[in-house]
């Protein structure tokens, strides 16, 4: 298989050209119900190095068809039973690349016609001087090496996008998964210094993912969720610690530089093109289904729905986490409380997936219904 960095347009072709060097391009069929022409016919193109087989009539010719390659048929236009306009497609249909030469009386000009629209690649008059005939071949076998060959290439070209798009998938795969490893480990930094940060972003990717299945979206949608929640809180990075570890609320400035880790997190995130849909959920994971939330005070549909997952998931493992200035709620407790923020801070189709996935205890991770 050819490999990414070295494919040769020249190679390719010459490949494609070595492929088409087989013994069809040297046999011809001849399809006539007069043994005489045929006799004569065969005769000549054998003077000119083919090899030719004949046939009677187009039953035997497609019986010839069926057994043999050939690069040319000359056929007889009138023939008892199957005609050589019949004969055209059944012909085409055993063998698309053979090249066909009818051969017609001049009152049959319109049948000649009708078979070139066939397929039929040229037609002569009868009786066919030599020189004609000679040239038709000539060209008939050109075109036919040549349609040949542009399909052989055709085909390794196609091969070839094949593997490069593979490969750039997989690399791709590999940037993003060397994307995310990296960006982990800052965030698995950043939560070790905080021992109520600790988890938090896993647990709210589980979680997203589940409501996203809940609500019935495709494993590719599910993944990307679970993406964005890994994510979403890198940009918590840029926030002063003192201010994360804070124990006592915090003042309005705080609080607006905390809001401000969304801000850069999709700085830090943006030239990573490949993470998709998933920078776009990790923007709107504050984003609030009435509108009141940040950075974008974006409302209801406005919002991504990955977003508006990602909220859930953030506010209910939020509020079922301890902090420095109160003890975790129980699940039930944070599902009471996040019914009455159902069309306010969460959408409320979302809501009622969430509580579905804590009632069936689906995520390891989060506390249960008791």
């Amino acid at each position: 298989m050819t490999s990414i960095n070295s494919f040769d347009p020249l190679h390719a072709i010459g490949l494609a050209a070595a492929a088409m060097a087989d013994d069809a391009l040297r046999k011809i069929l001849v399809v006539d119900d007069e043994s005489t022409i045929r006799l004569a016919l065969s005769r000549f193109l054998r003077t000119r190095g083919f090899e030719v087989d004949v046939a009677e009539s187009g039953d035997a010719a497609l019986g010839a068809l069926n057994s043999t390659r050939y690069a040319l048929m000359l056929c007889d236009l009138r023939m008892p039973g199957m005609t050589g306009l019949e004969m055209v497609p059944r012909a085409l249909a055993v063998d698309p690349d053979i090249a066909i030469i009818m051969l017609t009386a001049v009152n049959d000009a319109s049948s000649a016609t009708d078979a070139l629209s066939s397929g039929a690649f040229d037609y002569l008059t009868k009786p066919v001087e030599l020189p004609d005939l000679q040239s038709a071949v000539e060209r008939a076998v050109a075109r036919r090496t040549l349609a040949m060959e542009r399909r052989a290439l055709d085909r390794l070209i196609r091969e070839e996008v094949a593997v490069r798009t593979l490969d750039l998938e997989r690399e791709k795969l590999a940037l993003r998964a060397l994307t995310v490893s990296v960006a982990e480990t800052l965030i698995n930094a950043m939560e070790a210094k905080d021992l109520y940060l600790r988890g938090h972003s896993h647990r709210v990717a589980s979680l997203g993912a589940a409501i996203a299945e809940e609500l019935g979206a495709n494993d590719e949608y599910i993944e990307q969720v679970r993406l964005a929640g890994r994510l979403h809180d890198v940009g918590k990075i840029g926030i002063r610690e003192t201010v994360l570890n804070k124990n006592d609320p915090l003042t309005e400035d705080e609080f607006a530089h905390v809001k401000d880790h969304v801000r850069i997190g999709v700085e830090i995130l943006s030239p990573l093109q490949h993470l998709g849909a998933s920078l776009s959920f990790i923007q709107d994971h504050h984003e609030h289904w009435d509108g009141s939330g940040y950075p974008r005070q974006l409302a209801s549909t406005d919002i991504t729905l990955g977003g508006r997952i990602l909220t859930a998931a953030d506010a209910f493992d939020a509020l079922t986490s301890k902090r420095a200035y109160r003890d975790p709620l129980t699940a039930n407790t944070t599902l009471e409380y996040l019914r009455t923020q159902a069309g306010r801070l969460l959408e409320p189709q979302i809501y009622e997936a969430l509580g579905a996935v804590v009632r069936r205890g689906h995520v390891p991770e989060l506390p249960r219904i008791s």
